[in-house]
């Protein structure tokens, strides 16, 4: 469980994808788009939206047919920030039962960046999964998705994993250089491609249970626990916002290069809608109310509209193979990331340190467990 072992060949290819620069996952021939052609459009795709939305892309799907109801930029390539821990957990969350024990050696959590959001996971603490995906789920620990990692194989094998999986799932826009999340050079996804992730997620009852959890009671050491709760704002209705009625969960990410994101899924009168929000300009909850006046739109007027697209299937349930949007389409509006600067300043949920990360080669150097991974961060 915990020694490094060698990449099985869908790992392998999944490392190798990673490595290839995002223009090379975009051929420039494609004629079909992944969801449908409206799609890969610039702009907003449906009719009669909430107006002041901020968002630089947006989607709003129904969860069970998978009908893309409206969009803005589906496509767009961003990054992503704890968002990413939705496809972590596609990937990971089934090999270990909750109830394994795991003792946290100072070997996983020697790289997490600075600036990371935490969950407070201390070397020689014993922890059962349960609890890492708590810290995973509810305080988008980092050190949690670390430790995991480190289970699963190492930061590297996790990363192909995660890469592989992306492409069973048929989300071409998601390059993976990190597993938690945290802002790296070439790290990027896309609204589609998170609301994709969340669908998956959310078929799992175990999935499922961790990102609606609001409290939990987490090791201190020795015998002692501290609370940690739920930092979905419309999930626990804190700083000032009201709980969503009817959310089951999903995923919100920060950090200062990425701004917000987040994916929420909520069930009313029998329908369960997913709402993906990416990098509004305004607001310090804006995220937040951004996908309710979404989720509000698509439970009243998007119970009649016609769908501008489609969730695809995952190829390894029968999912037909779609070409991936075109690179300028993949762009969306002007400005869109495609990469981005060679240095970021970062700021990861209240961490509150201020990093500088260079090289999006990180999370391919094949080091053996405990090995610290050179040139992942300065600063």
């Amino acid at each position: 469980m915990h020694g490094s072992s060698p990449l099985t060949r869908r790992a392998a290819l999944g490392l190798a994808a990673a490595a290839l620069p995002l223009a090379a996952a975009a051929p420039a021939h494609a004629t079909t788009v992944v969801g449908g052609a409206r799609l890969a459009r610039t702009g907003i795709q449906g009719a009669g939206l909430p107006g002041k939305l901020t968002a630089a892309a947006w989607v709003v799907a129904d969860c069970d047919s998978g009908e893309v109801l409206a969009s803005c930029n589906a496509h767009r390539r961003l990054p992503p920030a704890s968002t990413l821990k939705m496809l972590f957990a596609d990937t990971v969350l089934k090999k270990f039962e909750p109830t394994v024990r795991h003792t946290v050696t100072d070997a996983e959590i020697a790289d997490i960046p600075s600036g990371s959001s935490l969950v407070g996971i201390r070397s020689g603490i014993t922890y059962t999964v349960r609890q890492l995906w708590q810290g995973v789920f509810l305080r988008s620990g980092n050190d949690a998705v670390h430790v995991l990692a480190h289970m699963n194989g190492g930061i590297a094998r996790t990363v192909a994993e995660m890469q592989a999986k992306a492409a069973d799932l048929q989300a071409l826009d998601t390059h993976v250089v990190s597993p938690d999340g945290f802002d790296h050079q070439g790290q990027l996804s896309s609204a589609y491609d998170l609301t994709l992730f969340a669908r998956h997620g959310l078929k799992d009852p175990d999935f499922r249970a961790y990102c609606h959890t609001r409290t939990a009671n987490f090791p201190a050491g020795g015998k002692g626990t501290f609370q940690i709760q739920n930092t979905d704002r419309l999930l626990t209705g804190a700083w000032g916002l009201r709980m969503y009625d009817g959310l089951i969960g999903v995923k919100n990410g920060y950090t200062s290069h990425a701004g917000n994101t987040f994916t929420g899924a909520a069930t009313r009168g029998g329908r369960t809608l997913l709402v993906t929000v990416m990098h509004p300009r305004a607001g310090f909850n804006a995220v937040y109310e951004e996908t309710a006046a979404l989720l509000d739109w698509g439970f009243g007027k998007g119970g009649s509209a016609k769908p501008v697209g489609t969730l695809v299937e995952p190829l390894s349930e029968g999912g037909a193979p779609a070409a991936a949007p075109s690179t300028a389409q993949a762009a969306g509006a002007p400005g869109a990331a495609s990469g981005g600067p060679s240095s970021w300043r970062l700021l990861e949920g209240a961490g509150g340190t201020v990093a500088l990360l260079a090289g999006g080669a990180w999370a391919l150097r094949k080091g053996r467990k405990g090995r610290k991974e050179s040139g992942r961060h300065a600063g």
